[in-house]
């Protein structure tokens, strides 16, 4: 059951405040914790700031969400526009620590969409997905399995880079779920834009943020799975998981399965 609220309102000039239509709920440590949210007040023109405070709420339930008229919004940009519009993306903190939005990579009209986790180091310097490590080895499988790079699109479930300092490094750290559920409607607005035949989800983050928290990837990779989301939906490991094979031979052996997975793709005559 949801706690109680308390809510204070105070009115802002006009246009001091940009608008942000996304409604987002928070667990709250205390009432010297507010959320603020801010939203368009129809009845006046001005912007109205609203602080938020809930009391004993389950933080399972808890969840950030878009507003329909915004998701509505991101479903009729191009992919360049999104992209262009994502570059100013605050819908979770990530952003503060990040160099960049990473938004999603490829031919407009793929039809072959790859979804990863986050970008990484490499990534979040350069502003494009999938250059680095794990990318180059992306690269290479998709050679091995005779499938043309170019003609693909490559994107991850979240647009900033998540990490925690150690020594002079920069280390990925994994998203939380509200900052996948965050940045879940730019993802749904790629797919979108691009219609693809195939989606890949690369490792478990992306499978479970598309195709449910239950999905194992280890129990179903290479799997065609049903899906609202496209025509074929399929997942497997993510690059970056064999280059942390604990010796050569296991890595090897692992590429090989990475790219018999993707060899399955073929097969479709998409």
């Amino acid at each position: 059951m949801e706690g109680k609220r308390r809510y204070f309102a105070f009115y802002s000039p006009k246009g001091f405040i940009r608008k942000f239509s996304a409604v987002v709920k928070a667990p709250l440590v205390s009432a010297a914790d507010p959320l603020i949210r801010q939203t368009p007040y129809g009845a006046c023109p001005v912007s109205m700031l609203v602080l938020l405070w809930d009391f004993m709420t389950p933080r399972s339930k808890l969840t950030s969400l878009k507003s329909t008229v915004q998701q509505a919004d991101l479903f009729a940009k191009s992919i360049g526009e999104l992209a262009r519009e994502a570059k100013n993306c605050r819908n979770c903190p990530l952003w503060k620590n990040a160099t960049q939005t990473v938004f999603g990579a490829g031919s407009p009209k793929a039809r072959i969409l790859f979804v990863g986790e986050q970008p990484g180091n490499d990534e979040d310097l350069s502003g494009k997905p999938f250059v680095g490590p794990a990318g180059r080895m992306l690269d290479a499988s998709l050679v091995e399995a005779g499938i043309d790079r170019s003609q693909v699109y490559v994107t991850n479930v979240v647009k900033h880079f998540k990490w925690e300092p150690r020594g002079k490094r920069r280390i990925h750290k994994k998203p939380s779920a509200s900052e996948i559920a965050s940045c879940r409607p730019w993802l749904d607005a790629e797919i979108s834009s691009i219609a693809p035949a195939l989606i890949v989800c690369l490792g478990a983050t992306a499978a479970q943020a598309l195709l449910g928290k239950t999905f194992r990837v280890t129990a179903r990779r290479g799997e065609f799975i049903q899906s609202k989301l496209a025509p074929y939906v399929m997942a497997t490991v993510h690059p970056s998981s064999i280059l942390r094979a604990p010796d050569e031979e296991t890595r090897h052996s692992e590429e090989k399965k990475f790219i018999a997975d993707l060899k399955l793709i073929k097969k479709l005559k998409i």
